[in-house]
């Protein structure tokens, strides 16, 4: 089963869970939703009306833990500790590999020293052994450990419940994209066009010449056979030029003294 389907099966799982429960019974399936191994989307889950309705009541602490697992890093854990109840290791786990999954969003390079200081973690080992273990074996991401460079090369990254506000500013991207894609469409049928019609003035022109060195060829030939002709008229013509032959046989004029 891929982890798609399975993330699919687990959240229809859990908001038929929390459907029907109301205020603190809602904890214990929202700790057991967040410390789930294999499952990495809460909004749907956040979407269900008794949960929403946990909003600004004594138990709105399990809304905001839901949003720290649907939006936040470990980091947001950190910083608001205090307003937020103890995560069990579990948790800890599931919200470190979240982490990681921000992380890769907008850098498909990581370099060591910031997963180290994202994840609390306080040397290489330790933090190859969880990309390794926690993140590629899970199937949330995939790439290359570079030692050398000390950087994680991020190949593939599951993506992350959308924050509110992004949803907006991913159709606004979208819609530039799709702008971009088509004024580069017009680009290339307008070069296309222009490649066929320079083909075409080239074959014409290459015709021409091709027509121009018949026509010299022709007239090279109807020249060469007027001059040819020329010559034997000339060497042909009677009287033109003596024959040896008749001249021998000829007799030869006596001359006469001069008295």
């Amino acid at each position: 089963m891929d982890i798609e389907q399975k993330q699919a099966e687990l959240i229809d799982h859990f908001v038929k869970q929390t459907s029907p429960l109301k205020g603190s019974n809602l904890g214990p399936v929202i700790i057991e939703a967040t410390s789930h191994p294999s499952l990495f989307a809460f909004s749907e889950i956040l979407a269900v009306p008794s949960v929403s309705e946990l909003e600004g009541t004594e138990n709105s602490l399990y809304i905001d833990v839901l949003r720290l697992f649907a939006h936040g890093t470990w980091t947001d854990y950190k910083n608001n500790a205090g307003r937020l109840p103890q995560l069990i290791p579990d948790q800890v786990l599931k919200l470190k590999q979240l982490t990681v999954l921000t992380l890769a969003e907008n850098n498909k390079v990581l370099p060591y020293d910031q997963l180290m200081q994202e994840l609390d973690v306080s040397n290489v080992r330790e933090l190859e052994d969880f990309l390794i273990n926690e993140c590629m074996y899970a199937g949330i991401v995939r790439g290359k450990l570079d030692q050398l460079r000390r950087c994680f090369e991020v190949q593939f990254a599951a993506g992350r419940d959308l924050r509110p506000g992004q949803l907006g500013n991913m159709l606004q991207t979208l819609s530039s994209w799709l702008s971009t894609s088509e004024n580069l469409l017009v680009s290339i049928q307008e070069k296309i066009k222009w490649a066929d019609t320079m083909s075409e003035q080239d074959k014409k022109h290459r015709k021409d010449v091709e027509d121009k060195v018949e026509e010299v060829k022709k007239s090279l030939s109807i020249k060469a056979d007027i001059d040819f002709r020329g010559h034997e008229e000339i060497y042909s013509e009677p009287g033109g030029v003596m024959d040896y032959e008749e001249d021998r046989s000829r007799p030869k004029r006596r001359r006469h003294p001069i008295s």
